[in-house]
């Protein structure tokens, strides 16, 4: 066991801890004050019982439970049944009082552990599922551009004398666009092993905003310079708690979708701006929008139709609005996409600014 997980074991402790006795203190007072106001002690036991099902509920495992069985039999025992500030288990009623309590807690915490158990295997074959469905497009995907690769480097090597400079520039310009696609795509899948298992961890670092736009910007251009992209940032110098490389991922994955996808685009716009403790990143082009039937798939890698899906330009995108929605919740912000009312397409998504270090997020 490394030393993280002691860690999380230890803050799991103390918080199960903290609900046990913060709930028996609260019960035992609320006990006391239904017997001084009420003059009434037949509702002790019920919020008793009560008590003991809330701890039950809200803490691991069946320790817990149990415990606050025990110690809550004992007080009740000793502070609200006769004889009375005196442990007393020779009257018939206290051990029928105290069998009763065990045995509810017990059926509790089985329930409670079994409930908890059944949402964990859900979430773990939702998990599986999305993985099953990543690999599947990832396989149909990358084939396309090494098939293609493949074919025409062999065609050149196989034909070297008989193909003219322009066939074989052709075909060199095809290898050179299906390899920068694979690029692409391994980013996004390393940007996945990143953010693999149940648990997604991620280590903020202050970040500023306008060195982060520029190496997107840079990284773009290289790809895209045709295209511009104009930028609106606060004046002021904004530093936000994020993994960079992670985000930079989100900002590419999402300029790069509005050009292959924005048919008929001309400008794209990169806004940032906050709204109280809020970052709000901003991506609108002018091209064709997003089809209504896509709306709803847009970030679970399954929106793609299968016209689309042939066309290696656009096989990526799935996944890379896949990625950009896994990235954006880890760090604990929402991502939304819309169509504007000018044209075009609308992506943003929001980070925290008063944030950083560690920040985990089941996924």
């Amino acid at each position: 066991m490394n030393g993280k997980n002691i860690k999380e074991k230890h803050v799991e402790v103390i918080k199960n801890s903290l609900i046990t006795v913060g709930s028996l203190v609260i019960d035992f007072l609320l006990c006391l004050l239904i017997q001084n106001i009420f003059s009434e002690e037949a509702l002790v036991p019920t919020i008793v019982v009560l008590g003991v099902f809330l701890i039950a509920v809200f803490t691991d495992g069946y320790l817990y439970g149990v415990l606050a069985s025990i110690c809550s039999v004992l007080v009740l025992n000793y502070a609200f049944t006769f004889p009375y500030f005196k442990i007393n288990f020779t009257i018939p009623e206290n051990i029928i009082s105290a069998v009763i309590m065990v045995a509810v807690t017990l059926v509790t915490c089985f329930l409670t552990s079994k409930i908890k158990y059944q949402e964990s295997l859900k979430a773990e074959s939702e998990k599986e599922k999305m993985r099953a469905n990543l690999l599947r497009a990832v396989s149909h995907d990358l084939r396309t551009p090494l098939t293609t690769i493949y074919g025409s480097s062999s065609a050149i090597l196989e034909n070297e004398e008989t193909l003219t400079t322009e066939q074989k520039r052709q075909m060199l310009l095809g290898i050179q666009q299906d390899s920068q696609w694979l690029c692409r795509m391994v980013e996004n899948l390393l940007s996945i092993t990143r953010l693999d298992g149940s648990h997604v961890k991620i280590i903020k670092v202050p970040t500023v905003l306008d060195e982060l736009i520029d190496s997107v910007l840079v990284k773009f251009n290289k790809h895209y310079a045709e295209y511009e992209v104009s930028v609106d940032i606060p004046d002021d110098m904004i530093v936000i708690p994020m993994d960079p490389i992670l985000i930079e991922q989100v900002m590419s994955n999402l300029l790069e979708n509005a050009v292959l996808h924005g048919k008929g685009l001309t400008q794209i716009w990169l806004r940032v701006f906050t709204i109280r403790n809020q970052a709000i990143f901003e991506i609108r082009d002018n091209g064709c929008g997003i089809a209504p039937e896509k709306m709803k798939n847009l970030f679970n890698g399954n929106y793609m139709s299968e016209e689309e899906a042939t066309d290696r330009q656009k096989g990526n995108a799935g996944i890379g609005l896949s990625v950009c929605a896994t990235i954006v919740r880890a760090h604990g912000g929402d991502i939304t996409a819309e169509n504007s009312k000018g044209g075009g397409a609308i992506f943003r998504f929001n980070l925290d600014l008063g944030e950083d270090d560690e920040h985990e997020e089941s996924v």
